[in-house]
């Protein structure tokens, strides 16, 4: 679980001071999703920029220098790659004919198997979430046709936001949540992952007293905001969602049973080493989504948990089993 935010000045009349203390709210704000890592990108000198730091936003002083007109940011919760090697932290640095800046929210679970097959070069990124920029790179682009591409090709959970070195924003919106606003009156677009997260930082900032527009964004949209605001979109094709894990496979239909939560729980164990199985137990022993999700970040907790949940329904608990998830 990560977050996304970040802005776009596109008629430039947000003075300075105005923007950093933005880009630090909306940071801050974004930390409930994560304070492994945290890190923002912006154009200066016709150059994309990147600032990040294995620490939480609030420890960090995000000052993009004056002139910037669209900040992209990311705070961490560390799946796969340690954050302490900060290349592994978000927003990943790219280049298809124009220079780019990219941040994921989610968890992809065949970036290993995508470098092979696509013969992708060799990294010492670890984290999951760079074989969407190496992707795009394959393509020699970026535009619909790169992202679109890129988004039917990764497998897992994503909402993926991308800046250029023009200072267009990108967004592609698989099935994680995002929330972008309009503020029309001053030529200013926010986003962030979460509304909880949005009305935080717009309090802070004080954007919470102009009107503003919500801006329609669903799963298989692709979206760019170019630097003059201009909006215009495209499409992928969203993966099929699952409903149920049984034998190793994934059956879908009109019988689902499990909400968008729980499938974003067996999309995620994957990437902390947890059996989609052991999942569907906790979650059919009665535990929430929320209480499972925890869970995955605190491996001692889930054991113990789960040694609990199999004594109690006369199950026998070995060793191999408790070193399953290393």
């Amino acid at each position: 679980m990560c977050s996304l935010f970040g802005f776009l000045d596109y008629q430039g009349l947000i003075p300075h001071r105005i923007i950093r203390k933005m880009t630090q709210s909306l940071a801050n704000a974004a930390e409930e999703r994560g304070t492994d890592a945290a890190g923002i990108s912006y154009v200066k000198d016709a150059e994309v920029v990147v600032y990040k730091r294995p620490k939480p936003a609030h420890k960090l002083h995000f000052n993009p220098p004056d002139g910037v007109r669209a900040v992209m940011g990311h705070t961490r919760l560390s799946t796969q790659g340690s954050e302490k090697h900060n290349i592994n932290n978000h927003p990943f640095l790219g280049h298809a004919g124009i220079d780019f800046a990219f941040a994921h929210n989610g968890c992809l679970y065949n970036d290993k198997s995508l470098r092979k097959e696509k013969q992708l070069p060799a990294t010492n990124i670890e984290t999951d979430s760079y074989i969407a920029v190496q992707l795009i790179e394959s393509q020699n682009k970026l535009d619909f046709d790169s992202l679109r591409y890129m988004a039917e090709t990764v497998q897992g959970s994503f909402t993926f936001s991308l800046l250029d070195e023009d200072n267009s924003l990108y967004f592609v919106k698989g099935n994680n949540p995002l929330t972008l606003l309009h503020f029309k009156s001053l030529g200013l677009f926010v986003y962030a992952s979460t509304d909880t997260i949005m009305r935080a930082a717009m309090k802070r900032i004080g954007l919470n007293i102009f009107a503003y527009e919500q801006i329609d964004i669903d799963e298989g949209d692709i979206l760019k905001i170019d630097k003059n605001g201009n909006i215009t979109r495209s499409q992928f094709q969203p993966a099929p969602k699952y409903s149920h894990f049984s034998s190793g496979k994934w059956w879908y239909g009109d019988d689902c049973y499990y909400g968008e939560h729980e499938e974003m729980l067996f999309l995620y164990c994957r990437c902390f080493g947890v059996d989609t199985a052991d999942v569907e137990l906790l979650l059919e022993y009665g535990y929430t989504p929320s209480e499972i999700e925890e869970m995955l970040t605190d491996h001692s907790l889930l054991r113990e948990t789960l040694r609990e949940v199999k004594l109690m329904i006369g199950e026998d608990i070995c060793e191999e089993y408790c070193g399953c998830f290393y």
